[in-house]
């Protein structure tokens, strides 16, 4: 008996030393173990804290010569002062699609990196990261669209990359506010699904000669129509309902002005425009194409980029098609075309982990079953999906899986089912449209929320809506998201927050897009903008608003009014120069070939020509073509009548912040 006794107390000390092991291993990764959904990491209550700005210093040897070479996105070596913990030796590089391009047309050179903390020597990571994401927060005005969206999709159990502020300085220099992102790789997939992870993907086939991992094989069809692809709200019989109730309100004279200037000028030239086919899109859940003249996300667009020379394999190549839903091909829609590998190239050149033939054949099982509708729960985790897209479809988010770019999302799959994680949405709340009517944002159908496309074209949200069972379900959760997220008081109390704390720093950042009284401006915008989409969706939900787009066209009486709102107030696509895309129009309207459209979808008073530009620039925004930029260092946003007001220092305790934080 004593033996036993002695026995199992040896076998309960072994276990008890294997498992200190095994959380010693963990604790060296930076994280412990969690269970089976992923483990815990350090950064989710360190650097990912949202109560406070973090800070970070960039020490490098030639931060000019590395600004230089951005566009090439190509690692150099740095340190990082992260809350006072130093992590030597780690990879930097530019990162982004249009905005490395973007970034130029504002004269300035306030890029978007990604730092790498093992890229020059294994095993290094920040409280258990590998990579992590800074964003410039271009093209937003309130500092917030990214934020607040990561935040809601958290809020609401959807897998979600964390993030939080933080301000940058470069060899101890102010250099700006950013918003740290945890980059959606290796780390991101142990804490949401734990060392099994199964294999990620970031489908996309827009890639236009720049942006890492970003698709293949981009080029613009000849016969491509804009006003098909990227229509403004137009249902079946071309018509907006909520512009026009604007139009009907009209005096006869700004009626006809309208009607004078439906002509625009390119080059000298004057053509008629004509009204875009209704074609075999879905009604007016288009209004979020390309409303108010908003050129699409192309990616980074070479200089000599002619769309009338493009090549036929438009759309990816093998595997493209489908002009009419998007600009997409076929496999980034996630539809199933046959069994071949090359038929999903956007997909399978783009995976984040290392995937083999079975991987493939798996995924691509997956997406037939998607397509053929039929047992959904065993491809789909429907309540990660739904839920993925209740907060998506509140966020109007068009340069996304539902707009008709098609790109900007993650696909995980695990087993044969598929889930979709968020990214990028820097252009939601209605930005990727820019001037579009505030109140067909407010208002977009949720039960028919794809844009330059028809839902049916989407299999991977289709299924929602073509099962009553799953609509419903759609609903409920969009009801309780509400209740959760507004009623609660939660999104208000969260958005104050967040505007107190981040203003000292957007007003001493020497770098901004734009100036501390647009921030003001937006803000006030974006809190307004999301209370009105709230109720308009529990109006879309009782019943008292359609929530279709057919259904608002035939009754826009119900709709919610926003036309006191601009769009472009909190940040648009056209915040920059347009010269790179051939059009230069005032405002930052949109031109391409022969037919240019006037900013935020106005024509000129009295039937008048868009004139060119003439006037100097407002504050915030890229100098004409010829003039030189404002100098690095210098904080444009706080220039009134040529001269510079020193911006003020954050309150006692907001600024840096050392000692925090462990490796």
């Amino acid at each position: 008996m004593s033996t036993h006794k002695h026995v199992d107390l040896l076998c309960i000390i072994l276990i008890l030393a294997i498992l200190a092991g095994v959380t010693s291993l963990f604790a060296m990764a930076g994280g412990t173990g969690s269970g089976e959904e992923g483990l815990t990491k350090d950064y989710e209550t360190g650097l990912f804290d949202t109560s406070r700005v973090h800070t970070l210093d960039i020490t490098i040897d030639d931060w000019d010569g590395f600004l230089a070479e951005c566009e090439n996105e190509e690692y150099v070596m740095c340190d990082v002062t992260i809350d006072g913990e130093t992590v030597q030796s780690v990879g930097i590089r530019a990162k982004g699609n249009t905005s490395l391009s973007m970034v130029q047309s504002y004269g300035n050179d306030r890029y978007s990196f990604k730092l790498e903390f093992d890229h020059y020597q294994d095993g290094i990571n920040y409280q258990g990261l590998d990579k992590l994401s800074l964003n410039n927060i271009i093209q937003d005005n309130t500092y917030m669209k990214d934020y607040l969206s990561y935040q809601m999709m958290e809020a609401f159990g959807v897998d979600t990359p964390l993030c939080s502020y933080i301000y940058l300085t470069v060899n101890g220099e102010d250099w700006g506010l950013y918003l740290a992102v945890e980059a959606v790789e290796e780390s991101f997939l142990e804490r949401n699904y734990g060392a099994d992870a199964g294999e990620l993907y970031k489908p996309d086939s827009m890639s236009m000669g720049g942006g890492r991992g970003a698709g293949e094989n981009f080029e613009m069809p000849e016969d491509f129509d804009f006003t098909e692809n990227f229509p403004s709200g137009q249902a079946e019989d071309g018509t907006d309902p909520a512009a026009q109730d604007q139009t009907d309100a009209q005096p006869p004279a700004q009626e006809q002005a309208q009607t004078d200037t439906e002509t625009a000028q390119t080059e000298g030239q004057t053509e008629t425009q004509t009204e875009a086919p209704a074609g075999d899109q879905q009604s007016t859940q288009d209004r979020g194409g390309m409303g108010g003249g908003q050129r699409p996300d192309f990616g980074d667009l070479p200089e000599d980029f002619d769309p009338t020379q493009a090549g036929e394999d438009a759309m990816g190549g093998r595997g493209g098609g489908g002009m009419g839903g998007g600009m997409g091909s076929d496999d980034v829609k996630l539809v199933y075309t046959d069994d071949d590998y090359d038929s999903y190239s956007n997909i399978f050149d783009n995976a984040k982990t290392d995937i083999t033939d079975a991987d493939k054949d798996r995924l691509i099982q997956s997406l037939k079953t998607l397509n053929e509708g039929e047992d959904i729960a065993s491809v789909v985790d429907v309540d990660e999906v739904m839920r993925y897209f209740v907060v998506h479809n509140f966020l109007c988010n068009f340069d996304s899986y539902t707009g008709a770019m098609i790109h900007n999302y993650y696909l995980y799959e695990e087993d044969g089912v598929l889930s979709m994680i968020p990214w990028d949405y820097n252009l939601a709340f209605g930005g990727f449209q820019g001037g579009s009517d505030a109140t067909s944002m407010v208002n977009y159908p949720i039960d028919t929320p794809v844009s330059g496309g028809s839902t049916d074209d989407r299999p991977m949200i289709a299924w929602i809506f073509n099962d009553e069972t799953y609509t419903q379900q759609y609903h409920d959760l969009f009801a309780q998201f509400l209740t959760e997220y507004f009623d609660s008081g939660t999104f208000a109390a969260e958005f104050d927050r967040v505007v107190e704390l981040i203003s000292p720093y957007v007003e001493k950042d020497p770098t901004k897009f734009c100036t501390y009284e647009e921030f003001q401006t937006g803000t006030a915008t974006l809190k307004e903008f999301c209370q009105l989409r709230a109720e308009s969706i529990r109006g879309q939900l009782d019943g008292t608003i359609p929530a279709t787009s057919d259904g608002q066209q035939a009754d826009s009486a119900a709709l919610v009014d926003a036309s006191h709102l601009s769009i472009s107030d909190m940040g648009t696509m056209n915040g920059g120069s347009m010269d790179a895309m051939g059009g230069g129009m005032p405002g930052g309207g949109f031109a391409m070939g022969e037919g240019s459209f006037p900013p935020d979808g106005q024509a000129p008073a009295d039937g008048e020509m868009p004139a060119q530009e003439t006037e100097p620039p407002a504050d915030g925004e890229a100098p004409a073509s010829g003039e030189s930029p404002p100098a690095q260092g210098t904080d444009t946003g706080a220039q009134t009548g040529g001269s510079t007001t020193a911006p003020p220092t954050p309150p006692e305790g907001a600024g840096s912040q050392t000692g925090e934080g462990s490796a």
